[in-house]
């Protein structure tokens, strides 16, 4: 399963080149309409935020995860990878 998250719904686009890819792939989309916008959030409060979304989609089977937020990618990539 591949997990796809966005900070609202602009990743969807993101999804649908992902499923042109693999069509019989399986999906979690997580759309963060609650926490929306990150922009004027501080590094820390974005990477709490997404690190908490990352941990929900590893518990439902995401053997990968697409930050499909510039800002999340911008803000947490580094530290999610370490």
């Amino acid at each position: 399963m591949i997990g796809i998250l966005d900070s609202g719904i602009g990743g969807v686009s993101v999804l649908l080149e992902i499923i042109k890819l693999i069509p019989k792939g399986h999906f979690i989309y997580y759309s963060d309409s609650k926490n929306n916008p990150y922009g004027d959030k501080s590094n820390d409060e974005v990477y709490s935020i997404v690190k908490n979304i990352v941990n929900f989609l590893l518990e439902k089977g995401c053997v990968a995860i697409v930050i499909a937020c510039n800002t999340a990618s911008a803000m947490c990539v580094k530290r999610l990878r370490e």
